[in-house]
């Protein structure tokens, strides 16, 4: 792809309003792009990309990874748990399934254990391991529910370690700790692999904000017969940075350095809490500082970190800079590295090289993905600049790479009224939202914009998406709608909150008195 005239072509002063079909064949000189300008809109960005022909591209053809992952990094994430991992079935794919869910349904109304079971034993129905992992995998969200199908598969010898983890799971996500813990000693007694359901506690529990008794778990490991290795000691850092207790993962790093001596793996997981999940970057050139200190080399993940981070926060060049030491001490630049120099650039208006860095990927062998373009939309619609934004998203959709949430909610954030309709059905065809959060977002910036009449069209919408609105929709309508001096609507929108039972904040009552 002609990425440099591209770059030319979005630097001009008076920016044309160029057709993205124009700019996805790479050969045109600058006088047939003038000729061939038109304005578009991002409708227009989707159906006309949608309809060209596939093309020998570098971005189709060439593949490169460079990122040399930690041993610790290449195991299986214990704590994730979706659809495709734990292989199940949803009710459109199986009957059966719906079936179970509604005999489940009721049985939990009966007063006992026993009844719910002999009563489930009678309904007919066949467990199978799919069947069983499928419902309490749907029923996460009501745990009883999701214990009953458990109890039951159990009963019946229909459920492998991978529910049993699962229903571990979904115990610790609402605090049923003591009943995990009954589980995971009853796996214990049958001889079944209990590492990972005691890995799940850890992550559970620090996602409970206990992060002492995360740690407590990890120590207690060796009362199951498991010896707490190198690879569930980073389990353990990893849960506790990932759920913002990096200062106690620090600390436990360092308390337990006889046992797992200091080493990169270890840093690198303290170092992405601070650069990408808190995004502190004093905390995190002390963390480098640190290695330093005890005699450990950054290695290529350690400047992956560092240089997101610096990027986050805008600081071009200390970004640019550890990309140059890095390539200085050998270690070569992944798409991660790239994706946050782009961004950078396009958040410090340096458009035109960010995207000399996007043809110096191609080069390289690497493929663009959707974060990279992400990393370039992004900041141009926060700076509202939609027409290089637009030109990005025809390109991205002309390369064969799909938007993203994210891609969508950056557009939103911007664009005017009918073109937020479009982008939502948009969201919709691609099995991609519009969520909840979608919807805060889009009412949240037509009253900032002080447009109540869009925002009351928006919130119309929701009916459409099969959206119920919740009591943070209706906050934002009340008060939006106040702060435009529209108080009658502004008592309608707060009278139906009170009738569909959500709880009311007190500042809104008085906000309209």
């Amino acid at each position: 792809m002609a990425f440099p005239t591209l770059a030319r072509r979005l630097q001009r002063t008076h920016l044309q309003h160029l057709s993205p079909l124009v700019l996805l064949q790479p050969r045109l000189t600058s006088a047939s792009l003038l000729s061939q300008s038109s304005h578009f809109s991002f409708s227009q960005a989707f159906h006309q990309t949608l309809s060209i022909p596939s093309r020998n591209s570098p971005l189709q053809t060439l593949r490169f990874s460079t990122l040399q992952r930690h041993p610790s990094e290449t195991l299986g994430d214990p704590f994730e748990f979706n659809p495709e991992r734990i292989q199940i079935h949803d009710e459109l794919q199986d009957p059966g399934l719906l079936r179970f869910f509604k005999q489940l349904e009721q049985v939990a109304k009966l007063l006992s254990e026993a009844e719910a079971m002999a009563s489930l034993d009678e309904s007919g129905i066949e467990p199978s391991r799919v069947m069983v992992r499928s419902a309490i995998w749907a029923l996460r969200k009501e745990c009883r529910l999701a214990f009953l199908a458990f109890k039951w598969g159990d009963r019946w010898g229909c459920c492998d370690e991978e529910a049993w983890n699962l229903m571990i799971w979904v115990l610790g996500t609402h605090r049923k700790f003591n009943s995990a813990w009954c589980l995971i000693r009853d796996l214990h007694r049958s001889s079944m692999d209990t590492r990972r359901a005691m890995l799940v506690m850890i992550d559970r529990y620090a996602c409970a904000n206990d992060p002492c008794k995360a740690i407590w778990t990890f120590h207690i490991m060796e009362k199951f017969r498991l010896s707490p290795d190198q690879g569930a000691f980073h389990m353990a850092l990893r849960a506790l940075c990932k759920h913002g207790f990096i200062e106690e993962a620090e600390e436990f790093m360092f308390v337990n350095k006889k046992l797992f001596p200091l080493e990169i793996g270890g840093f690198n997981i303290i170092l992405n809490g601070w650069c990408n999940i808190f995004v502190d970057v004093s905390e995190a050139k002390r963390v480098w500082r640190e290695m330093s200190k005890v005699c450990i080399t950054p290695d290529a993940i350690s400047y992956t970190h560092m240089i997101a981070c610096f990027s986050k926060v805008g600081n071009l060049f200390d970004s640019l800079r550890l990309y140059d030491e890095m390539k200085k001490m050998g270690w070569v630049p992944s798409v991660k590295v790239y994706n946050s120099l782009v961004y950078v650039l396009t958040r410090e208006n340096c458009l035109k090289e960010a995207l000399k860095f996007l043809e110096k990927m191609i080069e390289l062998g690497l493929q663009p993905d959707s974060a990279t373009y992400n990393s370039i939309i992004g900041p141009l619609c926060k700076a509202r600049k939609l027409e290089e934004a637009r030109i990005m998203l025809a390109t991205m959709l002309g390369e064969n790479v799909s938007p993203t949430i994210e891609t969508y909610h950056a557009l939103l954030e911007s664009v005017e009224f009918e073109e937020t309709l479009e982008i939502l059905s948009r969201m919709k065809k691609a099995k991609l939202g519009p969520s909840n959060e979608t919807f805060i977002m889009v009412l949240e910036k037509f009253f900032t914009l002080e447009q109540p009449e869009n925002a009351i069209k928006i919130w119309e919408e929701m009916k459409d998406y099969e959206l119920m609105p919740d009591s943070t929709h209706y906050t934002i309508m009340v008060k939006g709608l106040a702060n435009c001096g529209l108080f009658c609507k502004a008592k309608e929108f707060l009278a139906a909150m009170r009738s569909g039972g959500f709880f009311e904040d007190p500042k809104l009552k008085r906000l309209l008195k």
